[in-house]
């Protein structure tokens, strides 16, 4: 079963935050529908533009106490690297997981 890291965005260069999840297109789902209270449903941060799979949940959980601890600059760098027009991949994985 892999795990997931994303990166969500209210907006390019916005609100940011970091997440870790086994199911990522649940886990999208649940926050474009503001389910669950808390940081991204106060923040309206619910666009996915950046994410990393990993094998197990200790590499996954590893990784995402990394990003959060890094600067901004570097996440907004590392999200321009791999996405610059700032996309929402949520529709992708959907195509993904079909």
């Amino acid at each position: 079963m892999p795990f997931f890291v994303y990166i969500l965005a209210s907006k390019r260069n916005g609100t940011l935050y970091v997440g870790v999840t086994n199911d990522l297109t649940r886990r999208m789902t649940e926050h474009k529908a503001k389910l669950i209270p808390g940081f991204t449903r106060q923040y309206d941060v619910t666009l996915l533009v950046y994410f990393e799979t990993f094998e197990s949940a200790l590499e996954a959980r590893s990784r995402e106490h990394t990003l959060k601890r890094w600067r901004r600059a570097w996440k907004l760098k590392l999200i321009e690297d791999l996405n610059p027009g700032w996309r929402d991949l949520t529709d992708e994985l959907n195509t993904l997981a079909t």
